[in-house]
Parts: structure tokens; sequence; C-alpha cells
């Protein structure tokens, strides 16, 4: 399988702090690649290095065969990248439909926007509210709109931290419903997050971060079956649930 993201001994220190510590792992293409670790285990950070916000300390990261550690987000989403952070920043004043307009105006030809417009509307199950202002929306609402914003761009890699935050668990698994379809249709996936059930319905490989190291890798079940990262990530062993 084709390498899509490679981060090589990756380490970020702030001051005499080091958040992010010789992490290496790589992203296959097709894959659903998820980050989790317990608070402060250098998630965030991480994730920030492979976007571009932060520049790391020391270590690389390639992009599709490139090296682009130097660049900044917006050279990397040029190359494909499609970023959403974990807060919703859709344009809350403006109709949802408006939204995916502005998202994709630049990336899809004029007589084809509305057909794609539509065409989100349905994935993200939001055609009952196209007219709708987005900040009106749910919160679990405005994650999906944003997440169809950040698809317009039609990336090779779609970049998501914490995606399912602040959701109830019915918006949790519709997410995970959504990325799968979304997966499904080409696109590949590494998503920061902390919710384990998610995690397992979506993931394909799991990397686990401790202190800002790579702690643990290997298939959802393999994660699952570690009793180190139950210890560490909940704090109990597997003989103890």
């Amino acid at each position: 399988m084709a390498k899509l993201l490679e981060a090589h001994s990756v380490s970020k220190s702030f001051g005499g702090l080091a958040a992010v510590s010789d992490v290496t792992l790589s992203v296959d293409q097709g894959d659903i690649h998820c980050i989790i670790g317990p608070n402060g285990a250098g998630k965030s950070t991480f994730f920030k290095l492979i976007v571009g916000t932060y520049p790391p300390t020391s270590g690389r990261v390639l992009f599709g065969g490139a090296d682009v550690t130097k660049e900044m987000p917006f050279s990397r989403v040029k190359r494909g990248m499609s970023i959403k952070m974990q807060k919703p920043s859709v344009f809350k004043e403006l109709p949802v439909r408006q939204n995916l307009h502005i998202a994709l105006q630049h990336h899809v030809g004029y007589g084809e926007l509305k057909g794609e417009e539509d065409r989100l509307l349905e994935l993200l199950d939001l055609s009952a509210s196209h007219g709708k202002p987005a900040g009106e929306l749910s919160h679990g609402q405005q994650q999906w709109l944003e997440i169809g914003m950040a698809m317009a761009l039609r990336p090779r890699l779609l970049l998501l931290d914490e995606p399912t935050a602040g959701m109830s668990p019915e918006e949790t698994y519709r997410t995970g419903e959504l990325i799968l379809q979304l997966n499904k249709e080409g696109t590949t996936m590494l998503v920061v997050e902390h919710d384990m059930a998610f995690v397992r319905q979506i993931a394909v490989a799991v990397t686990v971060l401790h202190f800002g190291r790579t702690f643990a890798h290997g298939s959802i079940n393999d994660i699952i079956a570690d009793e180190r990262v139950a210890e560490i990530y909940l704090g109990k062993t597997n003989h103890e649930r």
C-alpha cells in the first residue's frame, strides 16, 4: 500500500518542554488512521506539526512523497490536505447552502456547483436545513457542515481534530458513519480522537501517544487487546474491566 503521509522522528519542544518526542507514523492511501491517547499525550501538538501550524524542532514530514516539513498550511492544502479543526468555524450568519457554495466555488465548475451542493447536503443529512443560517444548526450539524466544507477541496487526505467533541452519542455515531462513507468514496483520513467507541467504529490503524511519544501502534483490535493501553488510557487493565 502506498504511503500518503509520513512523519519521521518528529519532535517539538517549547522552551525546555518536549511536547512531542521522536514520533514516527505513516498513513497508507485509503486508510482511516486514528491517533489516540490520554490528555496531555501530545496529540494536538502532533496534529499541528502535520498540518504545518507548528514547525518541528526536528524530524521530517512527507506528503505524497514530497518533503513538506517547512511548508505553510496553505501550501499543504494545495497539495491535497484538507483540515478540520476541533472548533467549528462555519459562517454562522450565512445559510447552510451558501457555506458549501463558498467552499466549492474555486474547486467546481459553475455549471456543477448546485449539483455538488445538493450532493453534499444529502450526504451530510442537511438538505432540510439548506436555507437555515448555519449558526442555528446544532453543534453536531455544524461539525458535519464543516466536514462537508473540508471535503469541497476534494482532498487526498482529510485531517480531523477531535471531530466528535461535544457531541451526543447519536451524533457521534452518525459522524462515524459519515467518515466511513467518505472513506469508501476514496478519501484517506487522519483523525485525532479520544472517544474509544468512535475509534472502534472507524479506525483501520491506530497510534497511541503517551507523554509525547509513540506508546503503541497497530490495528484497532491490537490496541483494544493491549493491556498497557488500557492502563494508561483508562487507568485499569483488561482484567479489571
